[in-house]
């Protein structure tokens, strides 16, 4: 399965039902997400998702409403009366509003599992950061909005004429999100590949950065060493100074090694900006040779 179906299994499995005030508010996140609407006087709900079905339905059993499953070959499908939970919703051109507010962080947490379940989608960590949740309406984004600046959740809206939702897109932020839900065994597994993932791209970044600096090493070499060996064919290497020519016939000698490591072979060591110094003049004393 992907990471959002391993994630909203997990959920579906929280050991909570025993929690009339928290089944409650889950099943008002439900009915608020984009997957839920109002079809004949009834309360719809559609997944894809035996698991998702199965919670849904195991919330309305703990609040004692009846519904009817169904399956149409692609989805399954919930239905109950609207006036079942007309305490929590109400309907407005044929559209759910939530009107009961949460009182606590546990209530507040329980609505946001729900919606999240309800229509909510998260992206393979190892390709991308990007959680979202979306709503059916503006009314309902709005309400999730209140309970998200309650529990000081850092997120971003989207919202057009077509969708309302709420998503976040840094790594650390969605695993406080997944904690948030209650998904102890998926905030682990997201902080896994997170933290593999930043190290493979450290690790390139610090290999990439050896590379470059590997070729600017040769390419300087391959210039040095040019104008060394035009000096020699022009017989006008045996009149550089002896310091010169000790550096001229180590980088020869050395066509691979770093300046640093030159200086360290040198009679009376140098530094990086001595080896320098010399291999310039040389590469300029060839130039002026032309």
């Amino acid at each position: 399965m992907s990471f959002s179906s391993d994630l909203k299994q997990e959920l579906s499995q929280i050991n909570n039902l025993n929690k009339k005030d928290e089944v409650r508010y889950e099943l008002i996140g439900y009915l608020i997400s984009k997957n839920s609407s109002v079809v004949k006087n009834k309360i719809r709900f559609a997944t894809k998702n035996d698991y998702n079905i199965n919670r849904f339905s195991k919330l309305l059993k703990n609040l004692d409403i009846q519904h009817n499953i169904e399956f149409d070959g692609k989805s399954f499908i919930i239905t109950f009366k609207q006036t079942d939970c007309k305490e929590e919703i109400a309907i407005e051109n044929l559209q759910i509003i939530a009107i009961k507010k949460p009182q606590n962080d546990y209530e507040r947490k329980s609505v946001i599992r729900g919606a999240f379940l309800g229509g909510g989608s998260i992206n393979n960590p190892e390709n991308k950061y990007h959680i979202e949740v979306n709503f059916s309406n503006e009314k309902n984004l709005n309400y999730s909005k209140e309970i998200l600046d309650d529990l000081e959740v850092d997120y971003k809206v989207l919202e057009t004429k077509e969708k309302y939702s709420i998503y976040l897109k840094d790594g650390e932020k969605i695993s406080e999100f997944i904690a948030l839900l209650g998904a102890n065994k998926s905030v682990l597994n997201y902080e896994n590949i997170r933290v593999n993932k930043e190290m493979r791209g450290k690790v390139n970044r610090i290999v990439n950065c050896q590379t470059a600096n590997l070729n600017k090493t040769l390419n300087a070499s391959v210039e040095q060493i040019e104008a060394i060996k035009k000096l020699q064919e022009t017989n006008k290497f045996y009149k550089l100074d002896d310091n010169l020519k000790e550096i001229a016939n180590l980088r020869i000698e050395y066509p691979d090694m770093s300046l640093i490591e030159l200086g360290k072979m040198l009679k009376k060591p140098l530094g990086k900006s001595g080896v320098n110094y010399r291999l310039k003049k040389i590469i300029d004393i060839a130039n002026d040779a032309k």
